[in-house]
């Protein structure tokens, strides 16, 4: 008698629009009806193709990566990286769905940074983190834009936000050095006036993610200028000539990563690239903060996103696997272990979802200098509380299918490897916890984050969310002082807090966020179920602020 063994059915995803209450409610809440009703077709076509087409062409598509052809077999060098099928197909659809071109195209004012993240995403789980060169391109649309400088505008504007596959350019951001990644002002790159005034660049740029842009932005130091960030200047540069052959540099490298090993991030070196000053020749690093904010945002949007695609999967597993007697969905300490994934997911997205408005009112000329200023402070703070999220909630996800979440057949590996790259691309965690030490010179940043936590808390009426806004002040109440008192008395305490400060106050201002949201979503759509996640978050170490430090910290380092 022949016997069947037992195959696990593995997890499905449906319409990944319409399965996701969260986003749904937020559009809902934020979002002018009639602009809802335009946008909302488009967003389900793409949430069928994140559930359904692409999601299996990237389970297909694991084993393959780019590769480096550097010499062709008559010796001739041409430097060719050959990227995956699911990155060519992400391309066109990038294009297509306008990604990038919806925050530019002044459809729906305010609205469109909204529109423009709702897609991005719906579209980053399933496409093997293109959103990077995404991202680095609509950070150089903006950076050019306020630029000012109307030759670079004409010339590359249209490429970047258009929605044709074939006139479409992506961007690179090639900042980091071997000298330093968030210190670019340690840059060796050096740009050198020739016989006819072109500026040409010299060096080696060790981490160029998606190195396949047409273009890109980077920075170099002009001769003669002054050591530090002040002497750089940001150039722009264009990768290929007319017979699509590299402009004077050379293609050393792709890196071994970790994870995004889709993204092909290469070491390249400069041989007297032709390039042009975006902006006069000093003040780089300043000039590039524009394009560095806006990928910051990019990131936080990455990380809910792969938090939600890790739930979904999470979901439906749990649905489907029998163990002890029953399905784990009907297992009260996997039922507890998700909720409180969910929780922190929910926070992470209205925090996330908040910054994104407020670019928004931002380009539409509609923001206040309070909101101007706590702004500044959320892309630091946005990025460093939900790249940190991101990798803890897709840890537990691996974890919450078993061993089936270690088997890299699966495709769930992937989650966690990729994941981790959001606390470090665009600012470790410690330097965007001294960035909003910074950031909160100008006196208005932190009253204006009290102030909007105060307005949450104003509105909210149902007394589990009255307790949630209370724990949320309290946090922030508890950061405050501490800053007073520590700022007062020791610098090196105030520096060696920063994370925990910084992580204070994002996730006093996630729950307060949450806490609104589930208020209207109680009385609006008669939904408790972010009033649940409002409670769970509330209880999940939203102040992590210490009040007494450990001074001889060094001790604890030195073998």
């Amino acid at each position: 008698m022949n016997h069947q063994p037992f195959n696990q059915p593995p997890p499905v995803l449906g319409n990944q629009y319409d399965e996701d209450r969260v986003l749904r409610s937020y559009l809902r809440r934020v979002l002018p009806a009639n602009m809802l009703a335009a946008i909302e077709p488009a967003m389900r076509e793409l949430g069928e193709l994140s559930g359904g087409r692409l999601y299996q062409m990237q389970l297909a598509d694991r084993l393959n990566e780019p590769t480096l052809t550097q010499w062709d077999a008559w010796g001739h060098r041409i430097d060719h990286i050959e990227v995956t099928p699911l990155w060519k197909e992400a391309e066109k659809l990038a294009a297509q769905f306008g990604i990038v071109a919806a925050a530019y195209e002044g459809r729906y004012g305010r609205y469109d940074r909204i529109h423009q993240f709702a897609l991005t995403y719906l579209f980053h789980p399933s496409t093997d983190v293109y959103t990077c060169p995404l991202a680095m391109t609509d950070g150089a649309a903006r950076t050019l834009l306020r630029s000012g400088n109307q030759e670079l505008i004409d010339r590359a504007i249209p490429h970047l936000t258009s929605r044709d596959p074939a006139q479409f350019w992506t961007s690179g951001q090639w900042m980091t050095e071997s000298t330093g990644g968030s210190d670019v002002g340690l840059s060796e790159t050096t740009a050198v006036l020739d016989d006819q005034e072109t500026w040409r660049l010299h060096g080696r740029k060790w981490f160029t993610s998606a190195a396949t842009g047409q273009m890109t932005l980077t920075l170099a130091r002009p001769e003669g200028n002054p050591p530090g960030g002040k002497g750089l200047a940001l150039f722009y540069l264009e990768t290929r000539d007319g017979h699509g052959r590299l402009q004077n540099m050379e293609i050393l490298r792709l890196k071994d990563k970790l994870g995004t090993r889709k993204v092909p991030t290469a070491e390249i070196m400069l041989h007297g690239a032709p390039a042009m000053p975006v902006y006069a020749l000093t003040d780089g690093v300043r000039h590039i903060v524009p394009m560095l904010h806006l990928t910051r945002t990019w990131n936080a949007v990455s990380a809910i996103a792969f938090m939600r695609r890790g739930l979904a999967l999470a979901r439906d597993y749990a649905r489907k696997r029998v163990a002890f007697g029953g399905p784990l969905a009907q297992k009260p300490l996997h039922v507890d272990t998700l909720a409180r994934l969910q929780a922190e997911f929910e926070a992470a997205f209205h925090l996330t979802f908040y910054g994104v408005e407020l670019i928004g009112k931002d380009e539409a000329g509609e923001i206040s200098d309070e909101e101007a200023a706590l702004l500044r402070m959320l892309t630091s703070i946005n990025k460093l509380v939900t790249g940190r999220q991101g990798v803890a909630v897709t840890s537990e996800i691996l974890e919450a299918h078993g061993g089936a979440g270690y088997v890299e057949d699966t495709g769930l590996p992937l989650l966690l490897r990729d994941a981790q790259v959001l606390p470090i691309w665009e600012g470790t965690t410690n330097v965007l916890a001294l960035d909003t030490l910074r950031a909160l010179r100008d006196g208005v940043a932190l009253p204006a984050l009290i102030q909007k936590v105060a307005e949450c808390a104003t509105a909210v009426r149902d007394e589990r969310l009255l307790t949630a806004v209370t724990t949320a002040q309290h946090a922030l109440s508890h950061a405050t002082s501490w800053l007073t008192q520590t700022a007062n008395r020791e610098p090196a305490l105030l520096e060696a807090g920063a994370r925990r400060f910084a992580l204070t106050i994002g996730r006093a201002l996630a729950l307060a966020l949450l806490a609104e949201h589930a208020q209207w979503s109680l009385d609006v759509e008669g939904d408790g179920r972010a009033v649940i996640a409002a409670q769970l978050f509330a209880q999940s170490g939203v102040d992590v602020v210490v009040d007494t430090a450990v001074v001889e910290l060094g001790l604890l380092v030195i073998e």
